[in-house]
């Protein structure tokens, strides 16, 4: 089959929320429509043994919580899905907003009793500045809430975007009887054994509904719709593409209610692969050569194995496994011969894959978050992933010297996946971890312990500001313990300065050394 048509059946987004929103769950039910799962856990599924399926890490099912992007893949409706459940906590958005440039539209889960929290909004604002269409689903809905028309003008307000109502609930919590399908133009009614039954608009005035139109609530809803209908923004899929307006779906992921109506919607207007830009020019998803970046690398999905999984956007072309591929960044071939396709832990080959699709490839200890994998003549590289400086440091060491193999050996591919970084001091050369959160090094802790066999100690360091330096403007003279002058894993020399004071007052005593800041 042509490249083409391939690509048009490609369906490929992630889910992003605050945490506790309701995003794992949310993904749990996509799985169970895809058929990829018979019955849904949840996150905190530890009372009942029932853990989510994308919550592959140990650590996630004991603390209940999202630490890692997970990739799922299932056909649905014609449509070859790629979901990417990403981690909620804010204290690991590196990772979140290095999946987003993997993906070609979003899903947005809101709590309907919390309306709009601080982590949705920094996600929302860099798939803002991607461009990226926003589907929202308000979640909840059976628990009493903040009233539908008070979310929207949240969403608007705070998140600068037009909304636009795909339904409407008539109720919410004890009282809620269900919604109005705008799109569909049908009533779909709740009921509390979670079975859903939908009444045409052409049919509610039939006497057989009357308990459920004659109702308060179903009345009062009504004219809310009509408000809505005549006061608010009109439909435009043009707009929600360019990520313009937000189409807005009101449900319940735990009832489950309104979530495979959603979904049939979503599936239907969702963007297929779109066009990518590298460093000579605009790339089509159907250009016949076959081309790709990795936006995460994994160490020990299967730590039976010890082996490093490379997850990578197909953005052009054809994969086919056992191909040879060029590595854009030092023009080195790789046989591409151990390709899989995941739900969370679990894996199947992969023989062949399309522009949107996700894929893990084994990694050699050869690549790195942000490399492009090509086949053919030309030789280009797509957009750099964002990398941001870490704001809490910690000097580290094994707690056994006995251990320093191992030590030695899990630090290099924990800091490989990109959510740690690792400097040394460039005078002791003792190991400096910095991070966004104090819950990364809780996980790294975790994880060289449990993967690693390799206990460690850390010695807060405290917040610091991190600015970078060229080579021949280092002096080891003007720096002391306080601000202490160190090295990125490339090489690269680097000041942590102790705080913004520290920092100014070196700019007005050393004006012609040049302080690089990765956010400017």
């Amino acid at each position: 089959m042509a490249i083409h048509e391939e690509v048009k059946k490609r369906k490929t987004f992630a889910i992003i929320s605050h945490p506790d929103a309701g995003k794992t769950t949310m993904t749990e039910k996509l799985l169970l429509y895809g058929n990829l799962i018979r019955s849904a856990g949840t996150v905190k599924g530890k009372k009942s043994g029932k853990f989510a399926t994308s919550d592959w890490m140990e650590i996630e099912k004991q603390r209940g919580i999202s630490v890692t992007s997970s990739v799922m893949n299932f056909f649905y409706e014609g449509y070859h899905v790629n979901i990417l459940d990403t981690p909620g906590h804010e204290d690991f958005s590196e990772d979140t907003y290095r999946t987003l440039t993997a993906v070609d539209s979003v899903v947005m889960i809101i709590d309907s009793t919390k309306g709009i929290e601080p982590q949705t909004i920094k996600l929302f604002k860099v798939c803002r500045m991607r461009g990226i269409p926003i589907f929202t689903f308000i979640n909840k809905l059976d628990r009493e809430g903040k009233e539908p028309l008070e979310l929207l003008e949240e969403i608007e307000q705070v998140l600068d975007i037009e909304t636009y109502p795909m339904n409407w609930p008539v109720g919410m919590g004890k009282q809620f009887l269900g919604i109005f399908d705008r799109y569909g133009k049908q009533f779909v009614q709740h009921h509390t054994n979670e079975a859903e039954t939908y009444i045409p608009y052409a049919e509610l005035d039939n006497v057989e509904h009357e308990e459920l139109t004659t109702n308060p609530t179903y009345e009062a809803a009504k004219d809310e719709l009509e408000l809505v209908a005549e006061a608010g923004d009109q439909f435009s899929l043009d707009a929600i593409l360019h990520g313009e307006q937000t189409p807005v779906f009101f449900g319940s992921a735990l009832a489950p209610f309104g979530v495979e109506l959603f979904f049939n919607t979503f599936i239907s207007m969702a963007p297929t692969p779109t066009p990518r830009k590298t460093t000579e020019g605009i790339v089509q998803p159907d250009y016949e050569d076959f081309s790709g970046f990795i936006f995460k690398i994994q160490a020990n999905m299967n730590p039976a194995h010890r082996d490093r999984i490379a997850f990578l956007r197909v953005c052009s072309g054809k994969f086919e496994r056992g191909m040879n591929v060029k590595l854009s960044r030092t023009g080195k071939i790789f046989k591409l011969s151990q390709s899989q396709q995941m739900v969370a832990s679990s894996r199947e080959t992969v023989e062949e894959a399309y522009a949107g699709d996700i894929i893990g490839i084994y990694d050699p200890n050869a690549y790195q978050i942000g490399d492009t994998l090509i086949t053919g003549k030309e030789t280009f590289e797509y957009d750099e992933l964002p990398v941001f400086p870490p704001e809490l440091f910690k000097k580290v060491t094994a707690k056994n010297v006995m251990k320093s193999k191992q030590f030695r050996k899990g630090i290099e591919q924990l800091v490989q996946e990109g959510a740690i970084q690792l400097f040394r001091d460039r005078l002791t050369d003792s190991f400096i971890l910095g991070a966004v959160g104090e819950l990364q090094y809780d996980v790294f802790k975790y994880r060289m312990q449990n993967e690693y066999n390799a206990e460690v100690l850390f010695e807060s360091i405290g917040e610091r500001i991190p600015r970078w330096l060229k080579e021949d403007q280092v002096d080891e003279s003007l720096f002391d313990g306080g601000n202490l002058l160190v090295k990125d894993r490339h090489g690269n020399p680097l000041v942590l300065f102790r705080n913004e004071f520290s920092l100014n007052w070196f700019k007005d005593k050393n004006p012609k050394i040049d302080l690089i800041d990765l956010l400017s």
